[in-house]
């Protein structure tokens, strides 16, 4: 499994931060509502307790007192029931409590004189339990129910719940919302890192955006810098050698055209020397030429309207190609908006690419999907393996079908011009296995309009 991003890791820090203050305080709160509910209902279940022992105390001291009537005329509601012990036995104004409601324990300390309070569950429910003594080993009990209490507590305990996931979110969407705006800076440093990597050198990050950043904004512009500068450096080197290699090239080309045309003058080894030299100094202006075109691609397109169908079908005769290889997908546009002399560049170079490697070229397919124009080149080849793909496009490289037909005609470039003209008007070159072949992809957004 993936490790989660930061902004993942830091929404969900925030989320069990808050959860855990808000579990915390709701727990406090709860503990605290509960102690003084329960004190409360205590205090005031006491006082009553007292107050109705008191009654009946007065009501037994009339000699021979209607016990039952005495315990009748407390006025105790539905929440509290009396409950009499005398020598003579238990008595109650409701059979649902008796001498069992008692815990023996608590009947012992009131026997003794003191009053008691036990909490303890009748049928199932909570109760609160007051003994309060009598003359002569007597006591008086009053049984008040906790049931309202209890429904209290649970609606504290679930409103307490609810605020503490209400607050775990607005912790999440706090977190998410901070991360969004610290990571703002460096969202804006990988979009600007994708856009120099796409060949806008001109991308620079504003210092003034963030004072805390400052640094590494001007670090990373001061990094654009020296790398641009040392592409120009390169790109320079690279163009200078090939310009400077094209006068020496075209004195060695026209030596090696005489010594070809003398070949019926030479011997059989000379002969055969000179048509290497004349082959390979042919090769070397292709290398030459190459070069030039390569340090080219990193200047802009200069777009203009291209009819690209005759563009394909002029590419297709200068190739000695048939012009019925060129297809165009239903309701693509013949005039598309790019660089004449890189598309024409892009297409003489796939056809050679399909004539050299794969079999030949089987069709030029021209269309649009979404303002995108679509070039596609088919070959009747062995295709290209999934794992060469990519670095197929890479400079001097060449796949596994030139080093199986042991070619050294070919630069390893063609293809990176294609990708570098391609990559020149914001698109990209792929390669795709069609079954019998493959094919050649290049996108050019903006191109059809």
């Amino acid at each position: 499994m993936s490790r989660p991003g930061l902004r993942t890791r830091v929404t969900a820090a925030f989320a069990v931060g808050a959860l855990l203050l808000a579990a915390s305080m709701a727990l406090f709160s709860y503990d605290l509502t509960r102690r003084s509910l329960l004190d409360e209902r205590e205090r005031t279940a006491v006082r009553a307790a007292y107050y109705d022992a008191a009654v009946v105390r007065s009501g037994l001291d009339t000699g021979t007192p209607d016990v039952v009537a005495v315990l009748r005329s407390l006025d105790t509601g539905s929440a509290r029931r009396p409950l009499l012990h005398l020598r003579d036995g238990w008595y109650a104004r409701t059979a649902d409590v008796g001498a069992s409601s008692v815990p023996v324990e608590l009947q012992r300390v009131v026997a003794e004189g003191r009053p008691a309070v036990q909490r303890i569950r009748l049928d199932g429910q909570p109760t609160l339990l007051v003994g309060v003594p009598l003359p002569g080993e007597l006591g008086y009990y009053e049984l008040t129910s906790l049931r309202e209490v209890e429904d209290t507590f649970q609606v504290v305990g679930l409103a307490l719940t609810a605020v503490a996931i209400m607050i775990a979110g607005a912790g999440a969407a706090l977190g998410w919302y901070a991360t969004r705006h610290s990571l703002r800076p460096l969202t804006a440093v990988a979009d600007a890192a994708e856009r120099i990597a796409g060949g806008d050198f001109a991308t620079r990050l504003d210092p003034t955006t963030d004072p805390d950043l400052t640094r590494l904004s001007s670090s990373f512009n001061e990094m654009v810098d020296k790398l641009v500068r040392r592409i120009d450096r390169d790109r320079r080197f690279a163009a200078d050698v090939s310009h400077e290699l094209r006068s020496p090239l075209q004195t060695l080309a026209a030596a090696a055209s005489v010594l070809t045309r003398r070949r019926d003058h030479q011997d059989e080894r000379t002969a055969t020397a000179a048509g290497l030299v004349a082959d390979e100094v042919a090769r070397f202006q292709r290398l030459v030429d190459d070069l030039i075109q390569l340090a080219r691609t990193e200047q802009p397109a200069h777009r203009e309207t291209v009819d690209v169908v005759d563009l394909a079908r002029s590419a297709c005769r200068e190739r000695s190609l048939p012009e019925n290889l060129v297809e165009v997908s239903a309701g693509a546009p013949h005039r598309w908006w790019v660089d004449r002399r890189r598309f024409a560049q892009v297409l003489l170079n796939l056809l050679e690419n399909a004539e050299r490697y794969g079999g030949g070229p089987v069709a030029v397919r021209l269309g649009a999907q979404d303002g995108v124009g679509v070039l596609e080149v088919d070959d009747d080849g062995p295709g290209v393996p999934v794992t060469d793909r990519e670095i197929i496009f890479d400079r001097f490289v060449r796949g596994r079908a030139a080093h199986a037909r042991a070619d050294t005609d070919g630069t390893g470039l063609g293809l990176a011009l294609v990708a570098q003209h391609a990559a020149a008007h914001g698109g990209t070159a792929v390669v795709l296995d069609r079954g019998s072949g493959a094919r050649f992809r290049v996108e050019l957004p903006g191109a059809v309009r």
